[in-house]
């Protein structure tokens, strides 16, 4: 029997839909299909490093730079974002019930075996390096991801 395969496109930068997006790669790991997520424009922040990483940059990249969240840790809401205070809202809850953050399902996915992706063509319009990504992430085109997802069971966008 041939193995499953779900792939998801992670193009939000938003904390609940980044979760969403890493708790369905969890699951569908845990029902042994092979998942790959697909990381592009303003879902990279995901796969931010939380620390600044000196790098060469021009004025639009280091604008760019400044203006996104950086990790996992810094996203935002896509609603009831409330100043920066609905993220600490919702992770205070999360905390309560004992569900895990963005941080630990990223590590949960990278141990699960999950390729991590991330768009070569946007991390070049938006000036990020593989330096400034978290360890563990791929880098790749659309045709790597249309390679895969031309054999999923399940292709989802988020």
């Amino acid at each position: 029997m041939e193995k499953k395969k779900t792939t998801i496109i992670l193009f939000s930068g938003d904390l609940d839909k980044a979760l969403a997006a890493f708790i369905i790669a969890n699951g569908a790991a845990a029902y042994d299909h092979e998942v790959t997520i697909f990381s592009t424009f303003w879902g990279l922040n995901a796969f931010r490093k939380s620390e600044h990483v000196p790098v060469k940059k021009g004025l639009l990249e280091k604008a760019f730079a400044k203006m996104m969240p950086r990790g996992p840790e810094k996203l935002g809401l896509s609603n009831m974002h409330f100043a920066g205070m609905g993220p600490k809202l919702i992770k205070n809850v999360m905390k309560k019930h004992n569900a895990m953050q963005l941080p630990e399902l990223i590590d949960m996915a990278k141990e699960q075996g999950v390729k991590l992706v991330a768009c070569t063509m946007t991390m070049d319009l938006l000036g990020l390096q593989k330096e400034e990504l978290i360890d563990g992430i791929e880098l790749a085109g659309v045709a790597a991801y249309l390679g895969d997802a031309s054999e999923g069971n399940v292709n989802l966008f988020i």
